[in-house]
């Protein structure tokens, strides 16, 4: 019968990817009048709005969603890594940000990384020694306590019911095991959640984490210490410690959730509020502040003029990235300088309008992550608006489970630089530099735009450009979100294959050397987004089909 099953979903998995694959089934924009929800997984999307219609607020919904994708979208996020939000209060224009990126525990021997004799392992996908101490619980707690209304128990209920009772497989989550399934063998704890009989579960199987239902149970009792401190820390130390890791119980009472000024701008009218460093939102309004010196609406979406636009300015952003992104709690970021007038309107001219440039340098006058990661975005009837992008890095971070509490453990520490002199160097209680951005849009003081995405360093190219095909383009929040990306880095232009051949001509004329990608490929993020119409004031709500995106209204 093993073989049979081997057989099985070896055939499964073909069929999938040769016929199912290619048909996209499109969710429109969804429009409703008090409140909404998007995110990556329906289950959490409809739990999040049934916190709505209980009369939760946004970060009560918040707090459900997060927990929620910790189940049923465990390869991207969860209580075992960290991440970034922006919350906005209705009636005003002040927007709050909270960081609980990972930080390196303070025992980390780093010459295990900066030596010729040391593990590297920036290149091993399922080293403990990458795994961060986590910020989700403390990040997400920390909102509740200061804008929910409900209790914490009662928001964190449908994630414990999902956790304990079980859920169905979809077909994408099937094929993420499938795809991992080595990593996911790999470690006892991880193989008996995603693993049916030794093997991928496929799609319409249910599984559970009835351990992880335990672990969510003690924080609804005892808050921050039912995670930081008790059973669940000491658990969790245990099992980092017994595959080589060095997480200390010290580690994890010390970890602060950073409340920050978010990193703000403005887009033609638009007031624009990101995630700052060490988060990527900083670059986002850095390439949309290029774009601003162009007419970008007299073109079309998919013009090689434009795109050929963008895809230079992307690339001076990135270099400018690499050389100053890091933690300002170790290093200086020169953010004012980046987003001056001065530095955007030189960076302007760089850009040739006939060719394409491999040859820029970072300007100023003074000294890779995954794809899996995930956003949800959520506005309420009272028009409070939230952006939280959450990941435990690469697909089911180290592979590794804790067996007792069922929490899967990130690889976050993979994200800093190679290099020990970078501003990006690992350095103990440092948090690695990102390109996570969630992203809140004011009209004015009113709420405009929740948007992000996952996708490592395309969630900056990504956001940029739906943020121009509403803008400038004056396409719904679907319809921008579905649009065709591009993506460019170095001397390649990723696109997808969605882009007429002309335009695949027309960019290799000027230089680029393109690298076509399918159509909705998920290298590309997986965004989800709500717009409110300051009109009628009803919500419009995306999702990306890249992932299992789903948006809901009430």
């Amino acid at each position: 019968m093993m073989w049979y099953k081997v057989y099985r979903n070896f055939i499964w998995h073909q069929v999938l990817v040769l016929c199912v694959a290619p048909i996209i089934i499109f969710a429109q924009t969804v429009t409703s009048e008090q409140g909404m929800v998007a995110s990556a997984n329906p289950l959490a999307t409809q739990a999040g709005v049934e916190i709505l219609k209980m009369g939760g607020n946004a970060a009560d919904a918040a707090v459900t969603v997060a927990f929620s994708l910790g189940v049923v979208e465990p390869n991207a996020s969860g209580v075992g890594g960290g991440g970034f939000l922006l919350y906005s209060n209705a009636g005003n224009d002040k927007v709050t940000m909270l960081d609980f990126r990972e930080t390196a525990p303070a025992k980390f021997d780093v010459s295990k990384l900066y030596s010729k004799d040391g593990e590297d392992f920036l290149t091993n996908n399922s080293s403990i020694m990458a795994f961060g101490v986590p910020g989700t619980v403390s990040g997400l707690l920390k909102l509740h306590r200061q804008e929910g209304v409900l209790d914490l128990a009662e928001v964190l209920q449908p994630a414990i019911k999902y956790a304990r009772d079980g859920f169905v497989v979809s077909e994408k989550f099937a094929d993420m095991i499938m795809s991992n399934y080595e990593k996911i063998s790999m470690n006892e704890g991880t193989s008996g959640h995603f693993l049916i009989d030794g093997l991928p579960a496929m799609e319409g199987e249910l599984i559970k984490n009835e351990e992880l239902a335990k672990c969510y149970e003690e924080i609804a009792e005892n808050g921050m210490n039912g995670y930081y401190k008790g059973e669940v820390a000491a658990s969790l130390v245990n099992t980092v410690q017994k595959y080589g890791g060095s997480l200390s119980i010290r580690d994890l009472k010390k970890y602060k959730t950073h409340k920050k000024k978010p990193v703000s701008g403005s887009y033609r009218g638009y007031k624009i509020f990101s995630a700052p460093a060490p988060a990527g939102g900083t670059q986002v309004i850095q390439l949309l502040s290029i774009l601003e010196n162009y007419d970008v609406s007299k073109y079309k979406p998919g013009d090689a003029e434009y795109l050929h636009l963008i895809a230079e300015a992307m690339k001076m952003v990135y270099v400018d990235k690499s050389a100053i992104m890091g933690d300002p709690d170790f290093v200086d970021v020169p953010v004012d300088q980046l987003l001056s007038k001065s530095h955007i309107e030189y960076q302007s001219n760089l850009i040739d309008p006939s060719k394409a440039k491999y040859d820029y340098k970072y300007s100023l006058p003074f000294e890779e992550e995954s794809g899996s990661t995930t956003h949800f975005s959520i506005i309420d009837k009272e028009g409070n608006m939230l952006a939280l992008t959450q990941s435990i890095n690469h697909w089911f971070g180290t592979g590794i489970s804790d067996q007792k509490y069922g929490i899967l453990l990130n690889d976050h520490l993979k994200d800093f630089a190679k290099d020990e002199n970078s501003p990006n160097a690992l350095e103990p209680g440092k948090r690695p530099a990102s390109s996570i951005a969630p992203t809140l849009i004011l009209k004015g003081k009113e709420p405009f735009l929740s948007i992000g995405t996952p996708g490592a360093t395309r969630i900056i190219s990504a956001l940029v450009q739906i943020i121009v095909n509403i803008i400038d383009f004056e396409m719904d929040i679907d319809e921008a979100i579905e649009a065709p990306r591009i993506h460019a880095l170095g001397e390649k232009l990723y696109m997808e294959n969605r882009f007429s051949e002309s335009t695949q001509d027309n960019l290799k004329s000027y230089g680029h050397e393109l690298v076509i990608k399918s159509a909705y490929d998920n290298y590309f993020g997986g965004a989800q987004g709500i717009m409110k119409d300051n009109q009628d004031s009803t919500l419009k709500g995306g999702a990306d089909s890249r992932r299992d995106g789903n948006v809901l209204g009430y």
